[in-house]
């Protein structure tokens, strides 16, 4: 169940990415991290009697609060950096680095995978690393757009990873919840304190919306999955959601992938198989 989750919540990251990273391209990715949060959060409390668990110690709302506002950031520098330049590089770059805070901080604290899990991890480290390939030559400065809001980005999902993962031990869902309400309150503010009003055509509201219900469902599946399994595996497992946004990218934006970029989508394949394995 852990692996099912973990990927479940690569496949909504990279959909919510790609709709979130688009739509910035638009409003800006300030605006988009706010309407597309709040949204996710009202469908989620319409919801959260379905999911109602154990109450939620201070202790644990303290991490929770922290990880929405580090996640948050995260987010919102990913948006940037997706709408400066090429998703196929600045999605997968910003999961190799995301992917790596929490995998050596799991191992050096006493986590035990088995010998297959651990290959699987490397091979699915490696296969973000493919994907993340910059395409030969883009002219100019344009290999370097986006590059570093996608390494501020990466660095602030592993610690979103590792923090929300200690809220997660205790009080069910409620811990998605306080985060959520943190980042929702950390980019109200920052609106507030800009003073601009944002008009959303027709054509971003959707985008806008749908963002915010994958990416929550993306957090939900994630927190359950590290409730329920190793860290190191799961938090590798959700950042291959690269490989969903490059495709995306690829059929509805007609970005170009390269050779490697396909080997790291096939190496991917191979890492989740050997994790599912052993």
């Amino acid at each position: 169940m852990p692996i099912v989750l973990g990927l479940a919540a690569a496949l909504s990251y990279g959909a919510a990415d790609f709709l979130g990273g688009t739509a910035a391209k638009r409003v800006g990715p300030a605006a988009v991290v706010l309407f597309s949060q709040a949204i996710g959060l009202t469908v989620f409390l319409l919801f959260l009697p379905l999911f109602i668990d154990d109450g939620l110690t201070s202790g644990s709302a303290a991490w929770a609060g922290l990880s929405g506002l580090v996640g948050a950031v995260g987010v919102g520098l990913l948006y940037r950096g997706l709408a400066a330049g090429r998703m196929s590089v600045v999605a997968p770059v910003s999961a190799v680095v995301g992917a790596t805070v929490p995998v050596v901080v799991a191992l050096t604290t006493g986590e035990s995978p088995t010998s297959m899990q651990l290959v699987g991890v490397l091979v699915a480290l490696v296969a973000v690393a493919l994907v993340s390939a910059t395409p030969e030559r883009d002219p100019g400065a344009g290999r370097r757009r986006g590059l570093p809001e996608a390494f501020g980005a990466g660095l602030a999902f592993g610690i979103f990873f590792l923090t929300f993962n200690e809220a997660g031990d205790q009080g069910g869902v409620w811990p998605l919840v306080v985060a959520r309400l943190a980042s929702v309150a950390l980019f109200g503010a920052i609106a507030l304190l800009g003073r601009r009003r944002v008009r959303f055509e027709r054509g971003v509201r959707l985008p806008i919306a749908a963002t915010g219900v994958l990416d929550l469902a993306a957090n939900l599946c994630f927190l359950l999955g590290s409730q329920r399994g190793l860290l190191s595996i799961v938090a590798v497992l959700t950042s291959l959601y690269p490989g969903t946004t490059v495709l995306l990218a690829r059929v509805v934006l007609r970005e170009r992938m390269t050779p490697l970029q396909s080997g790291g989508l096939v190496a991917a394949l191979v890492g989740i198989a050997l994790i599912t394995a052993g």
